[in-house]
């Protein structure tokens, strides 16, 4: 691996005066969202047992502040009965309140967002960045993203046919849309931002759904899996001589039961780390952004917001739901499956072999889990200060309806007190006074060491960073190939990365900086070349005003035989846990 001499940044000048810090970045420890060992290549492999332990934010020790102004800001959708937003409201007729306490509005801001059009980014001839969007101000986004983990294979038909449906009648014509599916293989994207709903009507025509992984067990497994009862409870009890097909019916269960654990933390998984990249990916983008969640279910259940999946994925969970909220991203599940009917005869997997108390069992663990399930979607839609839709066939105006929330809103900001050292939950309210108008706002803060100290998830995120196929965008990156020099029979690849210096850069904090910079090389699915460091310091403030205006430059190589490559380049700001990330194609002669 090649390391140069020096770093090449702009204010080089000034690097003598620093207390900095290089280290060569590359060591694989363990992956702290599940335990595992880190792989930065290719997505961890899931738990043959699923960890059934689950606890709540607040169990954990008193949380740790490392800084003393934590800005919490809080997007809220204001409509009046009818269902239009309200507009031109001042900041004295709103209260925010955490736990029920009133909190001093700091900052506050009305955004109007509708019929704005966003300016593509154009960045100088051989300069590659990771923000196709003009980021100045905000406009209405929307990404909309096919669940195929959670979802029957039939209803993502029926989903993608109400997709097209919305898109073709009533998208605005100045609303930006991308479009993600979520498969077992991580985030697909199959159209990225854009005002053409005909690109995304192609995209949805040429994709084919995917057999969901809970589709290969029954519903009354799922059940099991979801409520942790034993097989005989649902079967209305297994006499000691009963017949020799209930019994058999009972040994199905438990099987069924078992393999839909496994399941649960594998989509558990898959979905957390599908939401936290497409966190990352909007980070970037100004304003409040819809995401609507083409699905059926939730892979766990979370009848409250102290809910937690369990075990390791709870870190993620925790990392999942700030990376949302950050990058004020409401979620709105929509269930594709339309109506529901909880009667075993309707289902797909009922082999009619039920009777009397039997058949009353399952009947009722079905509506069970489908009351379950809706609460758990709804639960999650107003962590992020979105809406879940179920239980309707007009799919089309619900898709429009969670879109249209981005249009306008309101943006308020208060400081987290630091002397509340408890962690956990912390439910939020905004009011409205004076008049009976809807506010849709995020119900609370989660307020964890996971989402105040990003030491804890360095390493896991950069292993997603480096795998996921979405651009992270929370710190904007350039990058320009620089020249090639041979080595043998391998070349040196020279490359510059820019990030601006008020991305990285603690004004508040003594200057003070403390950045991951990586380039990994891959080559048909296989690491061909790694390159990056750590660099740590503080500016003076004498060259602060120049490196404000002018970036940071940082200069590598990479060492690689003749070949084409797909090269990812991350930038980490580790005081605030920010990610940035491109990805780049490279083919060396």
């Amino acid at each position: 691996m090649y390391r140069p001499q020096s770093l090449s940044f702009l204010f080089a000048v000034v690097l003598v005066s620093m207390s900095m810090l290089a280290q060569e970045i590359g060591q694989q420890g363990t992956d702290p969202f599940t335990g595992r060992p880190a792989n930065p290549v290719a997505p961890a492999a899931v738990p043959t047992v699923r960890d059934r332990v689950s606890r709540a934010a607040d169990e954990e020790g008193r949380l740790v502040f490392r800084s003393q102004s934590v800005l919490v800001q809080v997007p809220a959708v204001v409509s009046d009965k009818t269902g239009n937003h309200v507009h031109n409201l001042t900041k004295d007729v709103f209260k925010v309140l955490e736990n029920g306490k009133p909190q001093r509005i700091m900052t506050f801001e009305e955004v109007n967002a509708g019929g704005l059009r966003p300016q593509v980014a154009t960045p100088p001839p051989g300069t590659f960045s990771n923000l196709a969007l003009d980021g100045k101000q905000p406009f209405s986004v929307t990404v909309i993203a096919l669940d195929t983990i959670n979802t029957p294979f039939l209803d993502q038909f029926y989903g993608r046919k109400q997709l097209i449906k919305y898109l073709a009648g009533t998208l605005d014509s100045g609303h930006v849309v991308g479009l993600v599916v979520i498969g077992s293989k991580g985030v697909r994207v199959l159209s990225g931002l854009t005002t053409d709903p005909g690109l995304l009507i192609t995209a949805l025509k040429k994709t084919s759904g995917e057999l969901s992984p809970t589709e290969t067990f029954s519903t009354d497994g799922k059940v099991l899996a979801a409520s942790d009862n034993q097989p005989s409870e649902l079967t209305g009890g297994i006499s000691a001589g009963a017949d020799p097909g209930s019994k058999m019916r009972e040994f199905i269960l438990k099987a069924d039961a078992l393999e839909g654990g496994y399941q649960q933390a594998r989509a558990t998984e898959d979905t957390l780390r599908a939401f936290l990249a497409m966190a990352w990916s909007l980070a970037g983008v100004p304003g409040r952004k819809s995401l609507i969640w083409a699905t059926s279910s939730f892979p766990f259940l979370l009848d409250s917001p102290f809910a937690a999946p369990g075990g390791n994925l709870s870190l993620l969970y925790e990392r999942t739901i700030a990376a949302l909220n950050d990058a004020q991203v409401a979620v709105y599940p929509v269930d594709v499956r339309g109506l529901v009917s909880t009667a075993p005869t309707g289902d797909a997997t009922y082999s009619g072999d039920l009777s009397g108390p039997e058949f009353g069992n399952a009947a009722a663990s079905r509506s069970w889990l489908q009351t379950s399930s809706s609460t758990s979607l709804e639960v999650f839609a107003e962590l992020t200060g979105g809406r879940a839709y179920y239980n309707t066939n007009d799919l089309a105006t619900s898709f429009k309806r969670a879109a249209d929330d981005s249009s306008s809103y309101y943006l308020l900001g208060y400081y987290l007190d630091s002397r509340d050292t408890k962690p956990g939950w912390r439910k939020l309210q905004v009011q409205v006074q004076g008049k009976d108008w809807e506010v849709r706002a995020r119900t609370g803060v989660l307020v964890t060491n996971a989402t105040l100290d990003p030491q804890l998830t360095h390493q896991a995120d950069i292993d997603l960073a480096l795998i996921s196929p979405l651009d992270s965008t929370g710190i904007p990156v350039a990058i320009q190939w620089q020249q090639v020099v041979p080595e043998g029979d391998k070349r040196r690849v020279e490359f510059a990365l820019r990030v601006p210096a008020t991305s990285v850069i603690d004004e508040a904090n003594q200057n003070r900086f403390d950045v991951d910079f990586i380039a990994l090389a891959d080559r048909k699915g296989t690491p061909a070349g790694k390159a990056g460091q750590t660099i740590k310091g503080s500016i003076p403030p004498a060259a602060l005003p120049k490196i404000k205006a002018e970036g940071i430059f940082y200069k590598n190589a990479l060492e690689l035989p003749s070949g084409d490559y797909q090269v990812r380049f991350v930038v980490r700001d580790n005081l605030s846990g920010k990610i940035g990330s491109v990805s780049l194609p490279l083919r060396v002669n």
